[in-house]
């Protein structure tokens, strides 16, 4: 593996007077470096280079994306605290305290050990990274720094390598990503995939080298053509072509695309002066080149959360190509390769340092607010509770002793944390240990903390008084969860009782009864997964043991109850199988009319309810149905429920009820909803079937301000 070009203090500085005028912040980036040089003199790395060269390249790093001279002091201290004696009360005496911080939140992101052995380990150390970096300068600075440590990897060991790789790529580069950083995210994801899939990563490159000539001439006559059409009408401009990264080859292929069929492997990028340009030269290029369907997107007037902004198309260009070709301004450009950070260094060569914490800031506050949302899935209660304790924003971060961190809202227990660690972990609590010393469970755990549980496998749960003592809502679920799971072993014993008490009064054996053959039916009429369900429902009084048992021994009992009925024809449009005089009722929760499948439900006293098949209502309901159908011959109308969406504030109501009669249907109610963003119509309709609804729904739909028609069930 060919080693990386060794820059010198002498590029750095050059670098950074491109776009920092002040002297004196050039002069203490320079004390900044020579600090750095005497602490780590006599260090050496992995591939045998003086260690100066790490925090060095960290810093050129940092100037690529316009960082401030407050952030390049702590890139070239970052890792004085870990691998010298130097205290962070030296550094912050020598240099101020904002540096000080700055180097210090690295020092603790390079201590966290890091599992990507799952999605949801990825996420959560995401969110940790994010949420240990007060100031997201600190996030910079930790990608720079993997960023090179990325580029000598090769002097690892093969496993250690790939470990290194996949926790960059799972966890590393999706942040460089959010943060719009472009240049450092593309480098991360190909210098990952090297190390993870050198064959994949090699056979790219190869195949990429092999077609450069072919690609290069198809590419250069592109560029020509539309830089004449730009030219031709008077927009200034820059084009260039655009290079695929190979991770996002790798991308494409590992979704079962051909090499070949990677369309944007041909790629534009037009850069002009304005964005009112940027819309001409997309008019004038789709006038010339047939634009591919669906492949255009507009990142100028909705830009991404990222900040990024850019229009981009897909083309048929020379010999019938495809091109992807993007436009955006020269100020876009910078964003979009750089990030948030560097819009202020391309206008203006301003200060750099509120202007890059500001905007960078925002970024990564959007950012928090998407990992937030990464959670476990929750009941609705449950990430309401979540949300809530998140946008307090108050989390402390506490440590096991092997270092490993957990993040926690201000104000948890050692319960919190015993349960954030494992379920089993909390539900075996019996004491807990913080900073070496004996604390009790109502502690409120500080940040820093070092934090040990004990346990005994013996314990028998969780008090019900933690519940009063967590301060978390997914600890307190989780003990509710052990005490709902032990009270459902109660009633599914005492179900069983019941079951084999009713056996023994009706003189029905155990064997006779515990058949395979009557525990599949009875599961399969009661709608539930085992015996063990039947056994719960029995000791929670949802089921009836009797109701259960005649299921197996009065198969009669159904057709019995329906000739007891009182036989009393209101609507011959419904035919009750196996009756000829019954009195039938429409249920009001689902309103059925004809076509719609129906299901008869046989009341105490009251005949048959008709629901339809579908009707959340029957699963209630003990097993009392009747197979029933609609005359073919049906000749009134029902009411169903309707709810129509709009887009429009504006009451259509009026409209919307003319267009129902003309489909020659009939009002019983209607109903206007005031929302903030839009009307939302409830209508109650008489209708002859469910194809004469669907003719309403059909209607209803060709009005420009309705956005969808449905029937509901109440």
């Amino acid at each position: 593996m060919s080693k990386e070009k060794v820059h010198t203090f002498d590029d750095l500085l050059k670098r950074v007077r491109s776009y920092i005028e002040e002297e004196d912040e050039v002069k203490q980036i320079e004390e900044a470096y020579h600090f750095a040089y005497e602490k780590h003199k006599g260090q050496f790395r992995k591939n045998k280079e003086p260690f100066i060269t790490h925090p060095l390249e960290v810093a050129i790093i940092l100037t690529t994306v316009y960082a401030d001279s407050t952030a390049i002091k702590a890139g070239l201290l970052h890792d004085v605290l870990e691998e010298t004696d130097t205290t962070r009360e030296e550094v912050e005496e020598k240099f101020g305290p904002e540096v000080a911080k700055l180097v210090y939140g690295v020092t603790k992101l390079g201590q966290l050990n890091f599992s990507v052995e799952n999605e949801y380990l990825i996420e959560y150390y995401k969110k940790i990274v994010v949420g240990m970096s007060e100031d997201v300068r600190v996030i910079i600075i930790k990608l720079a720094e993997r960023l090179h440590n990325m580029r000598t990897l090769y002097a690892l060991p093969l496993d250690k390598q790939k470990l290194v790789a996949k926790e960059t790529l799972e966890i590393l580069a999706p942040i460089a990503h959010h943060l719009g950083i472009h240049k450092i995210k593309s480098e991360l994801e190909d210098l990952s995939l090297r190390y993870l899939k050198p064959d994949v990563f090699y056979d790219i490159a190869e195949k990429l080298n092999n077609t450069k000539l072919e690609r290069d001439n198809t590419v250069n006559e592109m560029l020509e053509s539309v830089s004449n059409l730009l030219t031709e009408h008077h927009i200034k401009h820059e084009i260039k072509g655009r290079a695929k990264s190979i991770y996002s080859i790798y991308n494409k292929l590992d979704k079962g695309k051909k090499f070949s069929d990677i369309y944007d492997l041909f790629a534009l990028r037009v850069i002009v002066d304005t964005e009112q340009e940027c819309y001409m030269a997309l008019g004038l290029i789709h006038s010339k080149y047939r634009p591919y369907p669906k492949r255009f997107k507009d990142y100028i007037a909705m830009p991404k959360a990222n900040m990024y902004q850019s229009l981009h198309t897909t083309v048929f260009g020379v010999d019938g190509y495809l091109f992807e070709i993007q436009i955006r301004t020269h100020a876009m450009d910078e964003v979009a390769e750089n990030g948030i950070a560097s819009h202020w260094a391309y206008k203006e060569h301003k200060n750099a340092s509120e202007v890059f914490k500001n905007t960078t800031e925002q970024k990564l506050q959007f950012f928090k607010a998407i990992i937030d949302s990464s959670n476990d899935k929750l009941n609705s209660e449950e990430v309401i509770d979540t949300i809530k304790e998140e946008s307090e924003e108050n989390s402390i971060y506490v440590f096991t002793p092997k270092g490993d961190v957990f993040e926690l809202p201000k104000g948890a227990t050692p319960i919190d944390f015993a349960y954030r660690v494992h379920t089993k972990v909390g539900d075996t609590m019996v004491g807990a240990i913080v900073n070496n010393s004996i604390v009790p469970l109502d502690y409120e755990l500080q940040n820093n903390d070092i934090v040990k549980i004990n346990t005994n496998k013996n314990s028998k749960g969780p008090s019900k008084e933690w519940l009063s003592i967590a301060r978390c809502s997914q600890t307190k679920n989780k003990i509710r969860s052990f005490f709902t799971k032990s009270e459902k072993e109660v009633h599914i014993e005492r179900g069983k009782d019941s079951l084999e008490k009713e056996l023994r009064k009706r003189k029905i054996s155990y064997s006779d009864f515990y058949t395979d053959e009557n525990i599949e039916k009875l599961i399969k009429e009661l709608k539930v997964d085992s015996l063990e369900d039947i056994e719960l429902n029995i000791g929670n009084g949802k089921f009836q043991v009797n109701t259960v048992l005649n299921i197996l021994y009065k198969k009669n009992e159904t057709q019995d109850k329906i000739k007891k009925v009182v036989a009393k024809v209101e609507d011959a449009d419904i035919i009750v199988e196996g009756i000829d005089k019954v009195k039938v009722n429409l249920a009001s929760c689902c309103n059925p009319i004809p076509q719609d499948e129906i299901i008869g439900y046989i009341t105490k006293g009251n005949g048959i309810t008709v629901h339809r098949s579908n009707c959340h209502n029957l699963l209630s309901l003990e097993n009392r149905t009747v197979s029933v159908k609609w005359n073919q011959t049906v000749q009134k109308r029902y009411l169903t429920s309707i709810v129509i969406h709009s887009n429009s504030l504006d009451n259509n109501l009026m409209e919307i009820m003319q267009h129902i009669s003309m489909q020659d249907a009939a009002f019983d109610r209607a109903l206007t909803i005031n929302r903030s963003d839009a009307n939302v119509y409830e209508l109650d309709i008489l209708v002859r079937d469910v194809d004469h609804l669907n003719r309403i729904f059909n209607d209803l739909g060709k009005l420009s301000y309705i956005t969808d028609v449905e029937r509901i069930i109440h």
